[in-house]
């Protein structure tokens, strides 16, 4: 699995024109699936990025996680972070999981995060989507299963 972590103030996903989706202060997670992905990466990346120190405390140290934040997360699938761009000039996404187990991967990890007491919310897995959100910091930190 991968995902691209935003440190957010705020962040939005809106399909159709309509807000789909929505958070204060929190994370905004581009998450990208493979089809060797499942139970272990899940628990990998739920663990680390729900215990993730990257807020700051009283003396301007980033030392807090999102739970002492009163955080959210909001999660976007996002399949292009299997991009393989290393022949020609267009992509190929054969490292991406096939739509059908990711869309299970992807739930399942929505879900364990929300198994931790977060407030978690979603675009629709597939859907063409509008993501808005005001980076904080910024703080962006990519997450890969296979470099664990």
């Amino acid at each position: 699995m991968r995902v691209v972590l935003q440190r957010v103030k705020r962040a939005s996903v809106a399909i159709n024109g309509k807000v789909h989706g929505q958070i204060s202060r929190g994370f905004m997670l581009l998450v990208g699936v493979s089809d060797k992905d499942g139970d272990d990466q899940i628990n990998y990346l739920t663990h680390k990025i729900s215990k993730l120190r990257v807020f700051e405390d009283a003396d301007d140290k980033l030392n807090l996680d999102i739970h002492a934040v009163d955080g959210a997360i909001l999660s976007i699938s996002q399949f292009t972070l299997y991009a393989d761009t290393k022949k020609g000039n267009r992509p190929s996404f054969t490292q991406a999981g096939e739509p059908t187990h990711a869309k299970q991967v992807y739930e399942a990890f929505n879900e364990r995060l929300r198994q931790t007491g977060l407030d978690v919310q979603t675009g629709v897995f597939g859907a063409d989507m509008l993501v808005d959100l005001q980076n904080d910091g910024p703080v962006t930190i990519i997450f890969d299963t296979d470099h664990r």
